[in-house]
């Protein structure tokens, strides 16, 4: 998911035949293989957890002074941990992790499921059972490339299926400019899983540096009621200040709770580790989250579960939001698009910020009592984000008669924009 090393394990990327991961267990290429490979896992881990001593019931994630978590109602309100490989986290004992994660006040923790459309073995019924027996939230996390978005949504459904308390779409640089796989992926997989099932986005934080990356999709209407930015401020290079001031800065007009993921990777101090924990208490004291539990050292697990002392002192938080005008272009331009016509202009969403769009800011702000200047700024994106965005089926094919084509174009135009940067590596192409 996170980090150049764990996209470009091949584990993580599924070519050619059709495969089958099972923890210690190499992949196999032939149905028959598979369906023995799964029913022997399933039937060990089953057997496993039957020896299993009883062992405490939901315990308490920690008395850590001022820590966000704890007091929502989904999964996510609770300090979180992700998993990549389970055997690789506690040597796959769900007592040795739960014991590891109540000692460090962590709550819920993450599992990887699958990868595009392949299901990952790891994450099944009995070990999320055992999990949720011993006090912890399980959500499931997928990485998704959209090449296979109908694949993709099946194996998002099957993890809820096997018990996830909620879903993380993990899609990053594979997804840059995919609009109609990512509508096509998000309407499979409600379909799937029900409108109100807890589906959150971890994708890059800085949205300003990917215009042709679907956020107004992942998290539009229909989409994720959650937003998780992989806020890795070391490998970004940057401070935890600057990560959380830039990230919320530009995630905010999406209107979705942001739970941030902070790193354990790549050697943070105990003054960031307890700094990123103490800027969540500052902004909007969500419970954050950390990548990754294999690389987690054990004076981290002692930062997470040490006390803090509240919100950075004498800070403001960033309540801005960015400043749209005219030449403006990317994602963020469909967003403030979709609001528009939303609203009642006669508008394509095309994703640039030309005389059309600013002709529709203008018309909006002089029937909202707002200076007509054509502008988005912050009063106007106040009254903006009241107004139900409308919804593009992207997915929807143009139809074609005589060789001319009709209707909304398959993608916005900025969809074709190269990204700014990559604060965070995506990884190769699959």
């Amino acid at each position: 998911m996170k980090g150049r090393l764990q996209r470009g394990h091949p584990g993580d990327r599924s070519r050619g035949a059709a495969r089958v991961f099972v923890e210690g267990v190499g992949p196999t290429l032939n149905s028959a293989d598979r369906a023995r490979a799964f029913a022997r896992g399933a039937l060990c881990a089953f057997v496993f957890l039957l020896l299993l001593a009883p062992g405490a019931g939901a315990q308490s994630t920690g008395g850590i002074d001022n820590e966000p978590g704890n007091g929502g109602t989904t999964a996510l309100d609770r300090p979180g941990m992700w998993i990549w490989y389970v055997s690789k986290s506690q040597g796959g004992d769900p007592a040795r992790i739960a014991a590891r994660a109540h000692r460090s006040g962590i709550g819920t923790v993450y599992i990887k499921s699958g990868d595009s459309d392949h299901t990952w073995a790891q994450f099944n019924r009995p070990l999320v059972a055992e999990l949720k027996r011993r006090g912890l939230g399980v959500c499931a996390w997928q990485f998704v490339y959209g090449n296979k978005p109908f694949g993709e949504a099946k194996v998002g459904a099957a993890s809820v299926r096997r018990g996830a308390d909620c879903l993380v779409i993990d899609a990053e640089g594979h997804y840059e400019g995919r609009y109609a796989a990512a509508d096509r992926y998000i309407r499979a997989l409600r379909a799937r899983i029900g409108r109100d099932f807890p589906l959150s986005l971890a994708s890059f934080p800085y949205v300003d540096y990917h215009p042709a990356f679907p956020y107004s999709v992942f998290m539009g209407p229909g989409g994720a009621q959650y937003n998780q930015p992989q806020m890795y401020w070391r490998a970004i290079g940057t401070s935890v200040r600057t990560v959380y001031e830039h990230t919320y800065l530009y995630n905010r007009v999406f209107q979705r709770p942001i739970y941030p993921i902070g790193q354990t990777y790549g050697g943070p101090t105990k003054g960031e580790l307890k700094g990123f924990r103490r800027f969540a208490v500052s902004y909007d004291r969500l419970a954050p989250s950390w990548w990754s539990w294999q690389e987690t050292s054990r004076p981290e697990w002692r930062a997470l579960g040490s006390a803090i002392p509240g919100p950075v002192a004498n800070y403001r938080p960033i309540r801005r939001h960015p400043v749209l005008r005219r030449g403006n272009k990317g994602d963020l331009v469909v967003w403030a698009q979709m609001h528009l016509v939303g609203a009642g202009a006669s508008l394509p969403i095309t994703g640039l910020f030309g005389p059309k769009t600013q002709a529709a800011v203008r018309a909006f702000q002089r029937g909202h009592g707002l200076t007509a200047d054509g502008v988005i700024g912050q009063a106007t994106w106040r009254r903006l984000l009241l107004v139900r965005p409308q919804r593009p089926r992207w997915s929807r094919a143009r139809s074609r008669r005589l060789g001319r084509a009709t209707g909304a174009p398959a993608v916005p135009l900025s969809a074709s924009l190269p990204a700014r940067g990559y604060e965070i590596d995506p990884g190769p192409r699959p």
